[in-house]
């Protein structure tokens, strides 16, 4: 399995955390993010994934091979061919649970703050930094705000974001985490996320997958 990742990439740190808890062994392929004009721009890479992002997963282990592009749907990918052990609950409504904080966190937190917008506010829209780091910190903030009352109010909640296993929802919050607090977010009215980052940090999986332990971390 090949993984083309880039260290602080959030979305590529995602997939490192779920492959890591299924306990699937993959080679990192390095994609800088900056360097060269961005190697995700390369022809190369754009042949793997249109869009010039990251990360892209190549699975040769499946039949005809399989090149999957999405953080979201590599993860799930992972879940139906690698099943054990499981990153989405069996109860459909709990499954949707799970599905939704990840989403809040893709859809809504991450789009608004990824390496091409903020680029395009500074390029394009001629924002300065202090401005562009207050974007990032505001959509960052208010998205986590919304997660920490889904999080402080749902019975489903335990050690992790749903029960006493780390599920899909993990890991998406934990490397939405890390880039707040790059970016100096106020997390201090976020308790329930706070104490599960640090529950997931300890975790081998977790901690394997981080930024700075990547073989491209500068």
């Amino acid at each position: 399995m090949k993984l083309y990742s880039y260290f602080r990439s959030s979305a590529s740190y995602r997939v490192r955390i779920a492959l890591n808890l299924k306990g699937l062994a993959y080679e990192t392929v390095p994609v800088h993010l900056l360097k060269n004009g961005g190697e995700q721009f390369s022809p190369e890479y754009r042949k793997l994934n249109p869009d010039a992002l990251v990360p892209a997963l190549i699975d040769d282990a499946a039949e005809h091979g399989a090149l999957l592009t999405q953080s979201l749907a590599m993860i799930e990918y992972l879940e139906e061919v690698y099943p054990e052990p499981p990153l989405l609950p069996k109860a459909p409504a709990d499954r949707a649970y799970v599905r939704s904080i990840g989403l809040s966190i893709a859809c809504e937190i991450h789009p608004l703050n990824n390496l091409r917008v903020l680029r395009y506010l500074v390029r394009d829209l001629n924002v300065n930094e202090d401005d562009k780091d207050a974007w990032y910190r505001h959509w960052c903030e208010q998205g986590l705000a919304a997660v920490e009352t889904v999080l402080a109010n749902d019975s489903r909640v335990g050690t992790f974001c749903y029960g006493d296993s780390p599920t899909l929802a993990d890991c998406l919050l934990i490397p939405q985490i890390a880039n707040a607090q790059r970016f100096n977010c106020n997390l201090s009215a976020m308790p329930t996320i706070m104490r599960i980052n640090q529950t997931c940090l300890a975790l081998e999986p977790f901690a394997n997958a981080a930024p700075a332990r990547q073989p491209d971390a500068e």
